[in-house]
C-alpha cells in the first residue's frame, strides 16, 4: 500500500494514454504538469452517474473561467482505457476544453496512493474522486471527497475558490 500524495509533493511519474483526432497517443505526467498550472480532477469511471451528470459538467460550464484565473490545463484522469476516455470526451464534447486522460492498469493513481477499491460493486480498483491543483508537477491543493458518490469538495466551483 502506497502513502496518499500530499500538498508540496511532486507527482510520480507515469504513462497516461490519450485518444486524439490522429489516434492514440502517450503523455508523460511531464509533459501534462512540467511548467504548467493543471488543475486536475479524478473520477471513479467514465460514464458512471455522478461523473457524467454532476463531476465533469461542472468543470465544462466553468473551463473558462478556470483558465482565466491562469490555469492552462484542465486534466480528468480516470482508471478506464483511452477507447473509453475518449468515447465520454466526444460524448460530452468536452475534448477541446479538457484534457481526457486514461490510467487503465492505475499505476498513476496507485503511485499518487488515491486507489479505491470498489470490487464490492464490481467495478475493481478505481480512483478516488478528488481535485488538485498542481504547479509544475507539485501539488498545491488537493480535496478528495469522502463519499464517491458525491462531487462537492472536488467540483469545478470548490476548485474555483482556490485558484
Amino acid at each position: 500500500m502506497s502513502l496518499m500524495i500530499a500538498i508540496g509533493d511532486r507527482l510520480p511519474a507515469a504513462t497516461f494514454k490519450v485518444k486524439t483526432d490522429a489516434g492514440t497517443s502517450e503523455m508523460t505526467t511531464d509533459d501534462v504538469f512540467a511548467g504548467k498550472k493543471v488543475v486536475l480532477f479524478a473520477v471513479p469511471g467514465a460514464f458512471t452517474p455522478t461523473c457524467s451528470m454532476n463531476h465533469l459538467p461542472g468543470y465544462l460550464e466553468n473551463a473558462e473561467a478556470i483558465k482565466a484565473k491562469g490555469v492552462d490545463t484542465i486534466a480528468v484522469v480516470s482508471v478506464n482505457d483511452h477507447y473509453v476516455m475518449g468515447a465520454w470526451a466526444a460524448a460530452t464534447k468536452a475534448g477541446d476544453k479538457i484534457l481526457f486522460l486514461a490510467d487503465g492498469a492505475a499505476k498513476f493513481t496507485t503511485a499518487a496512493g488515491l486507489d479505491l477499491d470498489l470490487s464490492g460493486g464490481g467495478l475493481g480498483v478505481r480512483s478516488k474522486r478528488y481535485a488538485m491543483i498542481v504547479e509544475d508537477g507539485v501539488v498545491k491543493s488537493l480535496d478528495i471527497e469522502e463519499n464517491p458518490g458525491q462531487a462537492t469538495v472536488s467540483g469545478a466551483a470548490a476548485v474555483i475558490e482556490k485558484l
